[in-house]
C-alpha cells in the first residue's frame, strides 16, 4: 500500500489538540494498516522521526434522523509520538 493510502486524514479534536505540544499527532488511517506501515508512511509523507504509534478501532455511533436510525462508519485512528529531536509537523503548528 502507498503511504498516501494509509494516512487518510488528520484527526482534529480537543484531545488531539492537547497532544500537539508533546509532539503527539492523531490521524485516521486505513483499517488494515499495521503500526509499522503507519510509522513508515508518516516518516515518508512529513519527513519526521517517529518514536511510537498507538492505534485504536473506533466504533460508529448510533445516529437518528426522525424515526430512522443508523450507525456512522467505524474507523481506525493512530496516535503518533515523534522523537524529541524530530521537527514538528507543519500542518499542526498553526493549530496549537
Amino acid at each position: 500500500m502507498a503511504a498516501r493510502d494509509i494516512i487518510i486524514k488528520p484527526l482534529l479534536s480537543e484531545k488531539s489538540y492537547a497532544g500537539i505540544k508533546d509532539k503527539k499527532y492523531s490521524f485516521v488511517v486505513a483499517k488494515n494498516a499495521n503500526k509499522t506501515e503507519i510509522k513508515l508512511a508518516i516518516e515518508e509523507i512529513f519527513g519526521v522521526s517517529v518514536e511510537k504509534v498507538n492505534t485504536a478501532i473506533v466504533s460508529g455511533k448510533l445516529k437518528r434522523q426522525g424515526k430512522y436510525e443508523g450507525y456512522t462508519p467505524d474507523y481506525k485512528k493512530a496516535i503518533v509520538q515523534l522523537k524529541q529531536d524530530s521537527k514538528s509537523i507543519e500542518f499542526f503548528d498553526s493549530l496549537s
